[in-house]
């Protein structure tokens, strides 16, 4: 007999167990039925989507029978490969709107206060909802004591620039997981990392040196976060080429930088401006430091468990957790374009962290 309720039932094809082995339902040993069904939201940025896989584990330890399926956008989706923990992941530019109105669900999870997000949770079927949703005003609304402190954070600057907890401890607190939180998942497969391995800038990495990560990247989207290039310049000509390596992070935004910084210094390695999320994701592997702004390659240097030296200016420094394994750095003065996307001030917050404060922060993560 058919069982459409298993966790493995595709629908339109077989599952893996009867097109690998030739199992069917009846002889299956395979069978988890579907009793307790979450759906999580979050759909970008990638970086937060990321961050936002923290919760999994004590989600999974708390309902360990849940089939876990996550709608977010397809730019995200390569993040969830290999991730035991999240049974399908569909997105919003595929037919994640028309499932989500046609199926159920015992939970929904949304940790955003986008309206698109609330939305999708307010019009979802679901016998509990945490997080946001949309009313029927168009507003979006806490479900909880705890998301109303998240709220008033998004709405009032004051209150953001006041919070000292982690983004991960106001999601465990919102969905009243246990501390301390996990690190966020990401997979990277021996696939990924043999490409790489095959890629030519391997050759000149030098096996005796410490790899450094320089994610000069920043992207268009919020360029107020990002060191200037000037700063960048300085960092490269003091770290010199006899101690380190200094690997190139970026993606095909930072073009123009990484052809003036290789002009410059013919001792930058160029780690490639093409390659997709997991194939960044295992350069960054490659590396035993990080130094970075605010961006995508923080998050993925901290599933990795790398040493991270990151660069704050107008976002809150405190909502990023390092988990004991890097450095946070911010100018001394307060960012007067806090989570504005570009800056208005003669000098801004970011030009002012020094070289000479990121050299120091260098040589204290490599004496740990």
């Amino acid at each position: 007999m058919l069982k459409i309720d298993c966790a493995h039932f595709k629908g339109d094809r077989p599952c893996s167990y009867n097109k690998n082995e030739g199992i069917i339902c009846d002889d299956c040993n395979h069978y988890i039925p579907i009793s307790f069904k979450i759906l999580i939201i979050k759909l970008d940025a990638i970086g937060d989507v990321l961050r936002t896989t923290s919760i999994l584990k004590p989600l999974k330890k708390k309902f360990p029978d849940s089939y876990i399926e996550w709608c977010t956008r397809q730019n995200a989706k390569e993040l969830f490969k290999n991730n035991f923990l999240v049974d399908e992941v569909i997105t919003i530019e595929d037919d994640a709107l028309l499932r989500i109105k046609a199926e159920s669900y015992d939970m929904v999870i949304n940790l955003d206060t986008s309206k698109i997000s609330s939305a999708i949770a307010a019009f979802t079927d679901a016998k509990e909802k945490i997080g946001f949703v949309l009313n029927r005003m168009g507003y979006v609304e806490p479900t909880s004591t705890a998301s109303k402190v998240w709220l008033e954070m998004s709405a009032f600057d004051q209150y953001k620039k006041a919070n000292k907890k982690s983004n991960q401890q106001l999601m465990y607190e919102i969905l009243e997981l246990a501390l301390p939180v996990e690190i966020p998942m990401i997979q990277v497969s021996d696939t990924e990392k043999e490409k790489i391995l095959r890629k030519k800038f391997l050759t000149k990495i030098n096996s005796k040196k410490p790899v450094i990560g320089l994610n000069v990247g920043i992207g268009t989207k919020w360029p107020s976060k990002g060191w200037p290039l000037e700063r960048w310049e300085e960092l490269i000509t003091r770290l010199g080429n006899n101690e380190f390596n200094l690997l190139l992070l970026g993606g095909p935004e930072e073009v123009e930088t990484f052809h003036k910084l290789e002009k410059k210094f013919d001792y930058v390695i160029n780690t490639g401006l093409d390659n997709s999320l997991l194939e960044f994701a295992a350069i960054v592997d490659l590396c035993d430091l990080v130094i970075t702004a605010d961006t995508l390659a923080l998050h993925i240097a901290t599933a990795l468990e790398k040493k991270i030296i990151a660069l704050f200016g107008p976002t809150s420094i405190h909502e990023i957790e390092l988990y004991g394994k890097g450095i946070k750095l911010c100018s001394s003065e307060e960012c007067k374009c806090y989570y504005r996307k570009y800056c208005t001030e003669d000098i801004s917050c970011m030009e002012k962290i020094s070289v000479d404060t990121v050299i120091d922060a260098i040589e204290s993560m490599f004496k740990k």
